[in-house]
């Protein structure tokens, strides 16, 4: 099968986008890796968006429907391959990464029995993915969320400051929690160091090997 993929999830701060980044470097600069790559940030699988400025959140079949394009994109790709018959990586394959994906569906919509996440799930599957779970320790989160916008903390309570600690804490064990229940493969990354070249290194030696 010369299909594969890397599926990012992670509550916000946990370093997906600077994962997803260094991922793009690593599999760019590998002279046996595919030349063609699908790669989609968060804004292309989210549930919640600024739409022209007002925040819009997706109802859950109107996100489950947006999940479905864009696997089905993925399938009708890997299909044409299949049609052209057997062909080197290189030429052939086809990598991609979704950046906050099925995880966040479940997380987000946890009391449905939802048939149809679990049937993507299982498509996923077949076309080689992996989900990453990138966490953050209990101790090192308000380090984390207060180093990317520093100026937006200074003035904020020590009341909220803990209620968005907490919601990250709780939020990643949902996500751990959802993983479990998912036939997509799961590896959790503790992104305290924030090493992301040497988290890329591994995530796709071990995506080639597999």
């Amino acid at each position: 099968m010369n299909i594969r993929g890397i599926i990012l999830e992670g509550y916000s701060n946990a370093g997906k986008t600077s994962l997803l980044k260094a991922i793009k470097q690593y599999q760019a600069q590998d002279e046996t890796s595919e030349i063609s790559v699908v790669i989609l940030g968060e804004h292309y699988s989210q549930i919640l968006n600024n739409v022209h400025g007002k925040l819009v959140q997706l109802s859950r079949e109107q996100h489950i429907e947006l999940l479905r394009n864009r696997v089905d994109m993925i399938k009708q790709l890997n299909d044409w391959a299949t049609f052209l018959g057997p062909g080197r990586r290189k030429s052939r394959g086809l990598f991609f990464i979704f950046e906050r994906f099925h995880l966040n569906h479940r997380v987000a919509f946890p009391d449905s029995n939802d048939i149809e996440i679990q049937e993507l799930e299982r498509q996923l599957y077949e076309l080689g993915a992996k989900c990453i779970l990138l966490t953050i320790s209990n101790d090192k989160v308000e380090e984390r969320i207060k180093s990317r916008n520093p100026e937006e903390w200074i003035n904020k309570s020590d009341e909220y400051i803990e209620q968005s600690c907490n919601e990250l804490i709780e939020t990643q064990n949902s996500l751990r929690i959802q993983a479990t229940k998912s036939v997509v493969p799961t590896d959790e990354i503790n992104t305290d160091n924030k090493d992301w070249n040497s988290y890329a290194r591994l995530i796709m030696e071990d995506n080639v090997s597999a």
